[in-house]
């Protein structure tokens, strides 16, 4: 864990133990069986997790795993869902890198990857949340049927991803420039509400595992 920046985290990570799971590893297979709910849902990337609070808050019949690769801004998602009594998500300090380790095959629904990274440079490409080898794992770990939501405000990152999605073997159902143009963007995460307010337009795609 990064625990330099903000003050007090280990004492605020123990006053929201109950939300934090340490070894991810060890739910491989199982997190269905454990938390009893019928369908998981991921999030790459939390951030301060104003979209994964009131994501899980409007779906209590889903069970959502955030992860966030900095426990600095983890933390604040964490409290967040502990103040609003949200119990339908965990959060884990974890890199996607790792996510087979956490998951098993066919055992997720849904995958949320809001505004990543986008590695303009070409040398960076294998750092892209939606490059080939990322996308590989997702497939393993998603159920046939299985989506991938992804938003960003980088159009050549969007465009790039759509068309590695095809080639990965996925069938890209959605691929809107504007989600929010015709009033339909739904919940956003904390970046994508200050840059909507800017005018700034955000693209949406939505992929489907065959």
């Amino acid at each position: 864990m990064r625990l330099r920046k903000k003050p007090n985290l280990y004492k605020r990570m123990e006053r929201c133990a109950h939300l934090l799971i340490a070894d991810p590893a060890a739910f491989c297979g199982h997190w269905l069986r454990e938390y009893r709910y019928k369908d998981i849902h991921i999030e790459l990337g939390c951030g301060m997790g104003r979209f994964t609070t009131e994501i899980a808050k409007s779906e209590p019949d889903i069970f959502f795993v955030a992860l966030e690769k900095t426990a600095d801004a983890m933390i604040v998602a964490v409290e967040r869902a502990a103040d609003m009594e949200i119990d339908n998500v965990r959060f884990m300090n974890a890199y996607a890198d790792n996510l087979m380790d956490y998951f098993a095959s066919d055992e997720v629904s849904r995958i949320y990857i809001n505004f990543c990274d986008p590695w303009p440079s070409n040398r960076h490409i294998k750092r892209r949340l939606t490059n080939p080898l990322f996308l590989d794992i997702y497939k393993q770990i998603l159920r046939p049927g299985g989506e991938i939501y992804l938003k960003t405000d980088n159009v050549p990152l969007f465009e790039y991803s759509n068309k590695e999605l095809g080639r990965a073997g996925f069938t890209v159902k959605e691929a809107v420039y504007d989600l929010h143009k015709d009033g339909r963007g739904g919940i956003m995460t904390d970046y994508e509400l200050k840059f909507h307010s800017r005018g700034v337009a955000i693209c949406f795609a939505r992929a489907v595992r065959e």
